[in-house]
């Protein structure tokens, strides 16, 4: 029971806001000292508590070393690198003001032009607090000018801006490859599908929302110029950052390169079109350099927490617990993906999705490959529900992200109100993922 205790706590210290990495180490040493007692009573001596303690601490420094040498995860602070360097290269603004020109006559065509976006900057950035930024700052007040709805408005650029955490080049694809011991090409292959499915199913709700409420999202008057000299703009503020992801995705899926290779090549992609812009300079390197090592450093930080709190947590045979209570539910696998799905899916409300990968897969997947569950299949399933975690009030961060930088006409009520059709989107893409994996070319497994 000390695991089952210990995993509550850390909820708990979670939840009232104590920093990740250090609730992992604290709760780990805490519960790591009462597993030692558990384990050596009635001899409860110092000594006997000191040797048992060290002993489950054993392997520590070699699991950290280990993490040390993972070339996969030298992808995370390259990626995140990159993502910064374009942020600042203000590649929102050209891309939102170009994508405005084409589809702003049509209905609703503002917000679509922001979800496009959003999923170009997805694909070529990850950064989801940059990009809920930049299109807050940029599409938002041209939103509000042409008297769009406030909810749309807002649920349009939170739902586009966490698009990054399911297209790839995305951070969590390749926490969830480390995890799973899983290829990360083969998971940004397989997230594809249902990535480019959210962005038709946004694409489509916008549309509706459009057409059944003509006032929520009425077209742009007529701009200045011909339709062919927009559509020739656009292309040249679309060219750049494409031909960095494919370069990017594209040396991945061809075997050219491995994700921490083509990341590398994405960061001097990234510097070239910073320079092409003319927003290159050492000042801009300087600060996104500090920001890459502050971001990794968190990550890495929870990660080395995460491994002494899931050694505490397999000392006491909690995993045992967990797997006999999962594996004897009445039902299907589905009772057990649908427990699963909720628990994390619950967990966003209140925690960031970097606690839920580390604290949740970790104890899930061995239940998972009992059952039999296709674990390239499980991992998109649980990516594509983290993802909501973005959203979901009251503590997702994009809503934060919005409303740091919106006008003080809009109110938090208003983005809460906003996100929550995409965030029922959301779930019907997950539940179309769960029960008809083959639409996006997956199987469940046996």
């Amino acid at each position: 029971m000390t695991g089952i205790v210990m995993f509550f706590a850390a909820l708990l210290m979670l939840g009232i806001g104590y920093p990740v990495a250090f609730t992992f180490g604290s709760i780990s040493i805490f519960f790591g000292i009462v597993a030692a007692i558990v384990h050596v009573a009635p001899d409860v001596s110092i000594a006997a508590i000191s040797s048992e303690f060290m002993r489950m601490f054993t392997m520590m420094p070699f699991r950290v070393y280990s993490i040390m040498n993972n070339t996969l995860l030298i992808a995370i602070p390259l990626f995140i690198f990159m993502g910064i360097i374009l942020q600042r290269s203000q590649l929102a603004e050209r891309l939102l003001e170009s994508m405005g020109t084409l589809f702003g006559r049509v209905r609703g065509g503002i917000a679509v032009s922001t979800v496009l976006v959003g999923t170009l900057l997805a694909a070529s950035t990850g950064v989801v607090g940059a990009s809920v930024v930049a299109m807050g700052v940029i599409s938002l007040p041209v939103m509000l000018k042409y008297g769009y709805s406030k909810p749309l408005a807002t649920g349009t650029i939170c739902a586009a801006g966490t698009l990054g955490q399911i297209i790839p080049p995305s951070v969590i694809l390749v926490i969830l490859g480390d995890v799973f011991q899983l290829p990360v090409g083969d998971l940004y292959a397989a997230a594809f599908a249902p990535g480019f499915g959210l962005v038709g199913a946004y694409v489509l709700f916008i549309l509706a929302w459009a057409f059944l409420n003509k006032g929520a999202a009425p077209a742009m008057p007529r701009q200045e110029g011909s339709r062919s000299a927009n559509i020739g703009k656009a292309l040249i503020a679309i060219l750049p950052p494409l031909t960095l992801v494919i370069l990017v995705l594209g040396s991945i899926f061809a075997g050219i390169a491995t994700p921490t290779e083509s990341a590398a090549v994405g960061s001097v992609g990234a510097v070239i079109l910073a320079a092409m812009y003319r927003k290159l300079s050492w000042k801009v390197v300087e600060e996104s350099a500090l920001e890459t090592v502050k971001v990794a450093a968190m990550v890495f930080a929870i990660l080395i927490g995460a491994t002494a709190f899931s050694m505490v947590f397999l000392y006491s045979g909690a995993d045992t617990i967990v797997e006999e209570v999962m594996t004897s539910l009445p039902g299907t696998k589905y009772t057990f993906i649908f427990l699963v799905m909720l628990v994390i899916f619950v967990l966003g409300f209140f925690i960031d999705f970097f606690e839920i990968t580390y604290i949740i897969v970790p104890i899930i997947k061995p239940v998972a490959e009992v059952i039999g569950l296709d674990p390239l299949w499980f991992a998109i399933l649980i990516a594509m529900n983290l993802q909501t975690s973005f959203l979901t009030p009251p503590f997702g961060f994009s809503l934060f992200y919005l409303k740091g930088c919106c006008p003080p006409e809009v109110r938090t009520l208003d983005i809460y109100r906003g996100v929550i059709p995409f965030i029922v989107l959301q779930v019907m893409v997950l539940f179309t993922l769960v029960f008809y994996p083959e639409v996006f070319g997956m199987t469940s497994g046996r």
